[in-house]
């Protein structure tokens, strides 16, 4: 598709290295520890490299997304990055960093993924010797407790082996862990062509896409326009962001441009991935006018879609589901494999979509009193509650007599 197209670390801590025995023959393990940003930068060759040969299908491991992470959200937050060497050849990179935040009330030091709410997946860099990374990983990790309250390693894919080495691990150690479902993904495959994927969709969904769209061109010619490289990219995006914020999301709070860090995130992700060659800013337009938008990457063969959003003037016309129609005819022509919606499977994506890719949090928790609330409210407390009005009140911190008995109780042992 083309264009139209926040820590004190001990001074052993930051050279500490931790070593597995290696099978016969083999270098041993060890693990770096990069705590300065400037290392950080001088690793995105060897970053990207990794991330190749791991086979990491999506476009979020990649050095220039999590540098544009970093340099935009990374803020009272260290780096702990662990680079995974067998002898003197790296063989996989856990980008973690240290971060004190809250969960339920009570206040925790963690250590995890370089990530956030608008990571849309993660996971650790793997390139060989996986189960031998994974023991490393986890002994340093107990080498440095003192460090952490709480391990969180977030939207990991289902599949993933990380979700139950890890926490084979933590748990032989007598660790608390837990295993926290986030969301499913929808996704659309095109392998089978645009006939078939119409077919696929209810008879009421492939009338109405019609009829709307008989309607829209009434206005005037109905259009895709599919920008990889325009001339002046933060101008269109800030036409995208802008739609993006139209319908409901700036009246919430939610949409990008509310946020001043988002804003330089989702800026800077344009400009590295202009470079890249994957960035696609995607537009309806009626006429002259762009009414709905899509930012997304295309990456090996793929879409992902990281923010989408319409003209509330337009919305009989149901704008950002003509966009996904005509995008999903355009791509079943050109034969791209797949569509990833990203974020949770919402009704409108399931008109399209009907398989999902789950994705989920990894928590290993020390035996602590403050830690062990936690864990008993998130993997106790809370699934017995989620159909019920108290787990929404829990979810955002209304119910705070509980938690300040919980807090109160915590205070008088400690």
């Amino acid at each position: 598709m083309e264009s139209n197209e926040i820590f004190h670390v001990p001074a052993d801590r930051r050279s500490a290295e931790s070593a597995a025995l290696p099978a016969a023959g083999e270098p041993k393990i060890k693990a770096e520890v990069v705590t300065d940003e400037a290392r950080f930068l001088e690793l995105a060759t060897v970053w990207n490299c990794l991330v190749e040969e791991a086979n990491i299908e999506h476009p979020f491991s990649s050095h220039e997304w999590v540098r544009s992470w970093w340099q935009c959200f990374g803020a009272g937050k260290r780096l702990h990055i662990l680079v995974i060497k067998a002898g003197d050849r790296p063989i996989a990179i856990a980008p973690l960093m240290l971060s004190v935040g809250r969960m339920y009330g009570l206040k925790v030091r963690k250590i995890g993924f370089m990530a956030n709410v608008h990571t849309p997946r993660f996971d650790l860099i793997i390139a060989d010797r996986r189960r031998e990374v994974y023991r490393i990983i986890w002994e340093h990790l107990l080498k440095c407790a003192d460090l952490w309250d709480v391990v969180e390693l977030m939207q990991v894919i289902f599949d993933s082996p990380t979700l139950k080495e890890l926490t084979r691990l933590a748990a032989k150690d007598n660790f608390l862990t837990g295993i926290w479902h986030s969301e499913d993904c929808p996704y659309v495959e095109f392998a089978q062509g645009w006939r078939t994927l119409l077919r696929s969709l209810s008879h009421n969904h492939r009338s109405q896409m019609g009829k709307r769209l008989r309607r829209l061109r009434r206005i005037g010619v109905v259009r895709l326009e599919v920008i990889a490289k325009p001339d002046n990219l933060q101008q269109v995006l800030e036409e995208g962001l802008s739609i993006e914020a139209a319908a409901w999301k700036a009246k919430a709070g939610t949409a990008i441009v509310c946020r001043p860090e988002l804003v330089c995130f989702y800026r800077q992700v344009a400009d590295e991935t202009e470079r890249l060659g994957t960035l696609r800013l995607v537009f309806l337009k009626v006429g002259a006018t762009r009414i709905a938008f899509a930012y997304a990457l295309f990456h090996k063969n793929k879409i992902y879609v990281l923010k989408a959003g319409y003209r509330p003037e337009y919305a009989a016309y149901s704008p950002y589901l003509l966009l996904c129609h005509l995008l999903f005819q355009e791509a079943c022509e050109r034969g791209v494999a797949e569509y990833e919606f990203l974020g949770g499977s919402d009704a409108w994506k399931l008109r399209w979509a009907d398989k999902t890719k789950s994705q989920y949090w990894v928590y290993i928790m020390q035996r602590k009193l403050r830690t062990s609330i936690i864990h008993a409210v998130k993997f106790g407390a809370l699934p017995s509650l989620r159909r019920r009005r108290l787990y929404s009140l829990l979810r955002y911190g209304k119910a705070t007599i509980a938690l300040g008995l919980l807090w109160a109780i915590e205070q008088a042992i400690v």
